[in-house]
C-alpha cells in the first residue's frame, strides 16, 4: 500500500439546518474543504459521499452524492455512496483512503452531510430503527426485555434519584399542552403509523407499539443503558463518573466553533437531568442535529508536488470492519478491542504512543468503553480513568476534544468526518484554546447501527502529525 496523506479538511458547525437542504450543505464542507486543501474542485479524482437519512426523510434513496454535488459542478468523476449508519463517514474516508493507497488515483475526497432535525420529531426517533435489522424488529424489540431494570437496579435508580433530584425527580412541573399542541401530536403520531404500517406491515406496528410503547429516545439509548448498569455491577464504575465525561465534552466544545452545543454543564447539572435510560441522563446523550464535514486525502508524491508537506498529515491505519454474533457472557473480545489491535499492528505502534483521541460516544458511557477498548486503561477502569482527569485537555490521553459526539453534535453521515476534521486540526497544531501539547498520533474510532451485542461497522484510524 502507498503512503496516503490528509491535505484538506472541513466542518459545518452541527446545529439545526430545517430550511437548508443536503446540496447546500455539503456544497459549504467541499468549498471550505478544497480551500483548506488550496485545490480546485478539478482536482478530485473520486469521491465518496457519506448519507444514512436522505432517502428515509426526503426520498432520496438512491444516486444520493451524484445529486448532492452536481449543482456545484463536481460530476464525470466516480462517485460512491456510502451508508453504513452512524460510521458512514468514516467508512467514506476509509475508502478514499483505499482508493490512493492502492494507486489507482492520486486525490480522493470524502463527504458526508446529513439532515436529522424534522417537524415531526416521532419520525426522527422511528428512523434510527433503520440501524438494527428491521426484518426482524419485532423479534429484536422482545429481545430488548433483557434490558429493562432488575429490581435491584431499580433500587439503585431510586437512591440516585433521592440524592440528584430530590422529590420531583428532576424534572420541571409538566406543562399543560393548548389542543394545537395535542391535534399536531396525534397528527405526527398518525403520519408515522402509516409510513411503517406501509413498510413493515400495520399488524407488527401494532405489535411493537405494544412491546415498546416508546416515542421519545432512540432505542439505543436503551442498550448504551443496560451496558452501563452492567459495567456498573461488573467493575463498579458510578453514574458520577459518567458525569464527569459528559462535562468535560461539555466544556471541550465550548473552544469548538463547529460544536452543536457550546456551553458548559458542571458534573452537578449533568446528574441532576432528566434521565433518558439510566444511569444515562440527557447531558450524557449525543443530540440530534444537522450538518456535513468533509476531508480529501492524497498520495506522497501529489503532497510533495502541491508543496504541502507542512500541512499533510499522514494516515498510518484506516481500519474497516464489521461486529459477530456472540454470546453474551462468553470471551470474546469486543469489536472496538479487536479493530484497535489491528489498527495499531497497521501502524507499527502501540496505545500508549497515541496523544490524543476521538471516539464515538453516543453517550459519556460509550467513551468510557472506548477508552477500555483501545487500551487507554485496563479492562474495567474506564470510569477510574476518567476521574483522574486523564482525558481532559491537558491530561494523559485527551479524549474527545471537539466536545465529542455528546456535545459536537452527530448529524450521523457527518460525525466519522468530523472526527477526522478534528484529529488533522490538532495534528497541525491549529485547534486553537482546545490545543493539546502533545500531538503526534491521533486515533478515532467511529461505530454503527447494531447487530447482537456490538456495532454492526466500525472504523479507526490512526492519523501522524506533519513532517516538520
Amino acid at each position: 500500500m502507498n503512503d496516503v496523506y490528509v491535505i484538506g479538511v472541513d466542518t459545518l458547525r452541527f446545529g439545526k439546518y430545517l430550511h437548508r437542504s443536503i446540496k447546500e450543505l455539503a456544497s459549504e464542507t467541499v468549498c471550505g474543504c478544497l480551500n483548506d486543501a488550496g485545490i480546485d474542485k478539478k482536482d478530485i479524482q473520486a469521491l465518496w459521499f457519506s448519507n444514512s437519512g436522505w432517502g428515509d426523510q426526503k426520498g432520496q434513496s438512491c444516486i444520493r452524492g451524484q445529486v448532492a454535488l452536481r449543482p456545484m459542478g463536481i460530476d464525470t468523476i466516480p462517485i460512491t455512496n456510502v451508508e453504513n449508519a452512524c460510521a458512514s463517514g468514516s467508512t467514506a474516508f476509509h475508502h478514499a483512503w483505499l482508493g490512493v493507497a492502492s494507486g489507482l488515483y492520486d486525490i480522493t475526497m470524502a463527504v458526508g452531510a446529513e439532515k436529522l432535525y424534522m417537524e415531526n420529531k416521532m419520525a426522527v426517533f422511528v428512523g434510527f430503527m433503520a440501524g438494527i435489522d428491521i426484518e426482524n424488529v419485532v423479534e429484536i424489540s422482545k429481545s430488548l426485555s433483557v434490558f429493562t431494570m432488575t429490581e435491584s437496579e431499580k433500587r439503585i435508580m431510586e437512591a440516585f434519584r433521592n440524592k440528584y433530584h430530590g422529590t420531583h425527580n428532576g424534572s420541571k412541573k409538566s406543562v399543560k399542552k393548548t389542543a394545537t399542541q395535542r391535534i399536531r401530536e396525534i397528527r405526527d403520531q398518525l403520519a408515522v403509523a402509516v409510513i411503517m404500517g406501509e413498510r413493515l406491515g400495520y399488524g407488527t406496528v401494532k405489535e411493537l407499539r405494544r412491546i415498546t410503547g416508546k416515542t421519545d429516545h432512540s432505542p439505543f439509548m436503551d442498550i448504551y443503558g443496560y451496558a452501563a448498569r452492567q459495567h456498573m455491577k461488573k467493575y463498579g464504575s458510578t453514574v458520577e463518573q459518567l458525569a464527569i465525561i459528559a462535562s468535560k465534552n461539555h466544556f471541550n466544545s465550548t473552544l469548538n466553533p463547529n460544536a452543536q452545543y457550546r456551553f458548559e454543564v458542571p458534573v452537578e447539572k449533568v446528574l441532576s437531568d432528566r434521565i433518558v435510560s439510566f444511569p444515562i441522563t440527557r447531558a450524557m446523550c449525543a443530540p440530534i442535529g444537522d450538518g456535513a464535514a468533509s476531508a480529501i486525502v492524497c498520495s506522497e508524491k501529489m503532497v510533495r508536488q502541491l508543496g504541502l508537506s507542512s500541512r499533510a498529515v499522514k494516515v498510518r491505519a484506516s481500519i474497516l470492519g464489521s461486529g459477530q454474533q456472540y454470546e453474551e457472557q462468553g470471551s470474546v473480545p469486543d469489536i472496538g478491542e479487536r479493530l484497535a489491535i489491528k489498527a495499531y499492528n497497521v501502524a507499527g505502534v502501540g496505545p500508549q504512543d497515541i496523544h490524543l483521541a476521538e471516539v464515538h460516544d453516543a453517550t459519556s458511557f460509550g467513551e468510557l468503553h472506548q477508552a477500555e477498548n483501545l487500551g487507554f486503561c485496563p479492562r474495567g477502569e474506564g470510569g477510574i480513568f476518567a476521574e483522574s482527569g486523564a482525558t481532559k485537555l491537558d491530561g494523559q490521553i485527551p479524549m474527545n476534544t471537539s466536545g465529542g459526539l455528546t456535545s459536537r453534535g452527530h448529524p450521523i453521515g457527518a460525525s466519522g468526518l468530523a472526527q477526522i476534521h478534528e484529529l488533522v486540526i490538532q495534528l497541525r497544531g491549529e485547534a486553537g484554546k482546545r490545543q493539546v501539547k502533545k500531538h503526534v498520533l491521533g486515533m478515532a474510532e467511529n461505530g454503527g447501527g447494531a447487530l447482537g451485542h456490538e456495532e454492526a461497522a466500525m472504523c479507526m484510524h490512526i492519523l501522524e502529525s506533519p513532517s516538520r
